[in-house]
């Protein structure tokens, strides 16, 4: 035969799980408005700035997949950091991995793409399905 336990364990149970279970759901709630809203680039008019970042960006992917090394050591500053799953390194150490072929960045397909721009520094985001190896 088993033990029942008290009516007030239970009742501490019933509240600890239930403030756990808020507490993971108000911490959802901050994690889903964090997220980057994405224009859908077919209603999306931009700046000529914008459309300028939005150009290059393009044309870095397109240089990424070509391994056209000499046009991305242009347009990456020397304090670049890169952020792989693998790891993070600098602009020389990307830039061999790149000509080396030990990633190849194969095609970059963007759905949809933002720039903010503050001053003299932009900041672009893109949903993109990435291929590379």
């Amino acid at each position: 035969m088993q033990k029942q336990k008290p009516v007030k364990n239970n009742l501490i149970e019933i509240m600890k799980t239930t403030l756990i279970a808020l507490c993971l759901f108000f911490a959802g709630l901050q994690l889903s408005h964090a997220q980057a809203k994405l224009p859908n680039s077919a209603t999306t008019t931009f700046t000529k700035e914008e459309q300028e970042i939005l150009d290059l960006s393009k044309t870095k992917w397109t240089w990424m997949s070509d391994k056209n090394v000499e046009s991305l050591n242009g347009l990456f500053k020397e304090n670049s950091v890169f952020v792989h799953m693998g790891g993070s390194w600098g602009k020389k150490q990307e830039l061999d991995i790149i000509k080396g072929g030990m990633i190849w960045y194969k095609k970059a397909e963007i759905y949809s793409a933002s720039v903010n721009i503050f001053g003299n520094t932009a900041i672009l985001l893109n949903d993109i399905d990435l291929v590379a190896m």
